[in-house]
C-alpha cells in the first residue's frame, strides 16, 4: 500500500509556566524525531463554549463525525482514482481545497469565518459542517452509482458489437428474408451452433420435434467459433423445439424483427456511449467539488473537536498552544512516544500509562473494562493525507 501524501500529529497543550508557546515549539522542533520534523502553529478561534454538560454531549457526537468525514474523503479520492483510471497527473490535479492543493491547505489551515462563523453555538457549527459534508457524501454516492450503470450498459453494448455470435447484436446481420413475418401459424427460430456440432444439427434439427418445416435451417453467418443459422416451424412446437436445443447444446437467440425495434438497437451503442460519457463529466465535477468541501468540512470538524477536547481536559478559560507536526510516515509511533514522554504528566495520577501513551490497566482496578486503552494523556489526533 502507497504512503499517504503526508502524515500528521496535530497536538494542543495548555499554556502554562511551564510550557510557554515558543519555548514549547522550540522543544517540539528540536527533538521530535531528531529534528526531522516540521511544527507549524494552528490558529484555532475561541468558540461559544456553553456548559461543560453540553461539551461532554458532543464530544461522543464529534468523534463519530470526525471519523465519518474521514472515511467520505477516503470514499470520494477512491472515486477519483476509479474515474481518472489511476493517473497520477489527474488523480493529483484533483486534490484542490480552496485552489490549493490538500497538503498546502492543512499546512496553512485557516478557520472559515465567512462560512462557518464563530459567534455561533458550537451545536450550531457542528450541526452546519455536518450537513454540508455529509449531504455531499450521499451525492456523490448516488452519481457514482448512476455512472456505473451506465459504464456497464456502455460495456454490454461494446460486447454486443464486438462479442462473438452468442453475444453479438444481431441487427446489422440478419435481413427481413431470414424470416418469416405475419403468419399466423409458422415462427422463426435463430440459433447459434458450435462448429463442432454443425453436422449433427443438420441431420436432426428436423425431428427434434414434430412440424419443424424440411430443409428450412438456413445460414446467415458464422465467426471462429459459432454459426447462426434459422429455423422454421409450427408456433405450437416453440416451447417442445427451445426444450430440445437446450438439451443438444445449441444456443437460442431472441430476435423480434421489426424496423422500430432494428432502429432501436442500431442506435443502442451510441446512445449508451453519449450517456457514459456525459455521467463520467457529471461524476468529475461532482467530485472535485466534493473533494474540496469535504476535507474543508473534516478539517473544520478536526479542529472543532481538537478545541472541545482540550478544554474538557484543560479546563477554562481556554488558553492552548496548537501545533501541526509533519513526520515521515514510518515515524509517526516515535514521534508519538516521545511526545508522551515529555508530556505525558498533562494526564495526571488518576490514570497510569506506558511510555507510548498507552493506559496500563492495572492501574485501572474495577474501572479498566470502562476506559478506551487508546487514551492519550493530552489532547493528540493523529492525521493521514492521501
Amino acid at each position: 500500500m502507497a504512503e499517504p501524501l503526508g502524515s500528521y500529529l496535530l497536538i494542543s497543550l495548555p499554556k502554562t509556566q511551564n510550557l510557554l508557546h515558543d519555548e514549547t515549539q522550540d522543544w517540539l522542533e528540536t527533538n521530535v524525531n531528531g529534528g526531522k520534523v516540521s511544527v507549524t502553529n494552528v490558529d484555532v478561534p475561541e468558540f461559544k463554549i456553553g456548559t461543560l454538560d453540553t461539551l461532554m454531549q458532543q464530544t461522543e457526537e464529534i468523534s463519530k463525525l470526525d471519523n465519518q468525514l474521514n472515511q467520505a474523503v477516503n470514499k470520494v479520492l477512491e472515486i477519483i482514482q476509479t474515474v481518472f483510471d489511476k493517473n497520477p497527473a489527474f488523480v493529483e490535479q484533483a486534490k484542490q481545497v480552496e485552489g490549493r492543493f490538500v497538503i498546502d491547505y492543512l499546512e496553512n489551515f485557516k478557520w472559515n469565518t465567512s462560512k462557518y462563523r464563530t459567534d455561533r453555538s458550537i451545536r450550531q457549527l457542528i450541526d452546519t459542517i455536518s450537513l454540508d459534508g455529509l449531504n455531499l457524501d450521499n451525492d456523490v454516492k448516488a452519481t457514482f452509482q448512476n455512472y456505473n450503470s451506465a459504464k456497464s450498459n456502455l460495456a454490454a453494448a461494446e460486447r454486443k458489437r464486438t462479442g462473438d455470435l452468442t453475444v453479438k447484436s444481431l441487427h446489422d446481420i440478419v435481413d427481413e428474408t431470414d424470416f418469416v413475418l405475419d403468419s399466423d401459424h409458422l415462427q422463426t427460430i435463430l440459433l447459434v451452433i458450435p462448429k463442432n456440432l454443425v453436422r449433427s444439427f443438420l441431420t436432426t434439427y428436423e425431428t427434434v420435434v414434430p412440424f419443424v418445416v424440411p430443409r428450412s435451417a438456413k445460414e446467415i453467418t458464422a465467426d471462429s467459433e459459432f454459426v447462426l443459422y434459422s429455423v422454421i416451424l409450427f408456433k405450437k412446437y416453440v416451447p417442445e423445439f427451445l426444450a430440445a436445443a437446450r438439451e443438444n447444446k445449441w444456443i437460442t437467440r431472441e430476435f423480434n424483427y421489426d424496423e422500430e425495434s432494428i432502429k432501436l438497437l442500431r442506435n443502442e451503442y451510441n446512445d449508451a456511449s453519449t450517456q457514459e460519457h456525459s455521467l463520467r463529466n457529471d461524476l468529475i465535477r461532482l467530485v472535485k467539488a466534493a473533494y474540496a468541501d469535504i476535507v474543508s468540512s473534516w478539517l473544520h470538524i478536526k479542529i472543532l473537536r481538537t478545541f472541545i477536547e482540550s478544554v474538557l481536559r484543560y479546563g477554562i478559560p481556554p488558553d492552548f498552544s496548537y501545533f501541526l507536526l509533519k513526520l515521515p510516515h514510518k515515524a509517526i509511533e516515535k514521534g508519538k512516544s516521545q511526545l508522551v514522554e515529555k508530556f505525558g504528566y498533562l494526564g495526571g495520577a488518576a490514570v497510569g500509562v506506558d511510555r507510548r501513551g498507552k493506559i496500563v490497566k492495572d492501574s485501572l482496578h474495577e474501572y479498566a473494562s470502562l476506559v478506551d486503552t487508546d487514551y492519550q494523556p493530552f489532547v493528540l489526533y493523529e492525521l493521514e493525507i492521501n
